[in-house]
């Protein structure tokens, strides 16, 4: 069984999990031609080099054209996974992470589901993370995931709805019940989106079985804090029997 181990020592974001997807072996034309698949204007994705302390690292940045965007709900975000060129497993699993997400954004929010308002930049953005996480990690032929506690950070966040502590209460929502960190510095290290794929992937913090390392990813973040190296590293291997 080929599976993946995220090692989340700096924690978890959706542009970090990209990176160390394409560094461990998928082909990042299938990223890069990733918004047009999913017929979505004024997005592009720019993949390149990145050094985050010790370690040499893959980046991955999508921009989006703000004026572009229109307001999305998740029936919208639905609507676009059914319309994207997408294998069908990969569609259910994507539409799962979203609805995890809208859940814990409606419970923190005293919302509902159908309520919930994905930001205009935001949701383009997560729909690259996520799809893409999705379609790279079946491409790698991963069958299971597993994780490090991912360290969550601390201090404070800007958000749409004014200064927040972190982590951010979407984070800790969809987190509950898993082995968490908090700190070491005061950012936010994980993020919601990076959450939501933890959360949906992750069918049980157990420790891994032994298994052989056939490939290293490691994806960098946008930041770059002196305190700690800003990377996502992923782990695939084959479990032994």
């Amino acid at each position: 069984m080929r599976i993946a181990y995220f090692d989340c020592f700096a924690g978890i974001s959706g542009d970090m999990t990209l990176g160390a997807l394409v560094a461990a072996g998928w082909d990042p034309a299938a990223l890069e031609s990733l918004p047009s698949r999913l017929h979505l204007d004024g997005v592009k994705v720019s993949i390149g080099p990145a050094r985050r302390g010790p370690f040499a690292a893959t980046r991955v940045d999508v921009q989006v054209a703000e004026d572009q965007q229109p307001h999305r709900h998740l029936h919208h975000v639905a609507a676009i996974l059914e319309a994207g060129e997408l294998a069908p497993a990969v569609r259910a699993r994507a539409l799962a992470v979203f609805r995890r997400l809208a859940e814990a954004e409606a419970a923190v929010h005293g919302s509902t589901v159908e309520r919930v308002h994905f930001h205009e930049v935001g949701a383009a953005d997560a729909l690259v993370d996520i799809v893409g996480a999705v379609e790279g990690l079946a491409a790698l032929g991963v069958e299971r995931v597993y994780s490090s506690p991912p360290r969550l950070g601390g201090g404070e966040v800007q958000s749409q709805h004014g200064l927040i502590p972190v982590p951010a209460p979407a984070t800790a929502l969809l987190l509950k019940g898993a082995p968490v960190e908090l700190g070491p510095i005061p950012l936010e290290l994980t993020t919601p989106t990076g959450a939501a794929l933890l959360a949906t992937f992750v069918e049980s913090w157990e420790r891994p079985p032994v298994f052989r390392i056939t490939a290293i990813g490691t994806g960098a973040g946008s930041r770059d804090p002196h305190e700690i190296p800003n990377v996502l590293r992923v782990l695939i291997g084959e479990a032994q029997a």
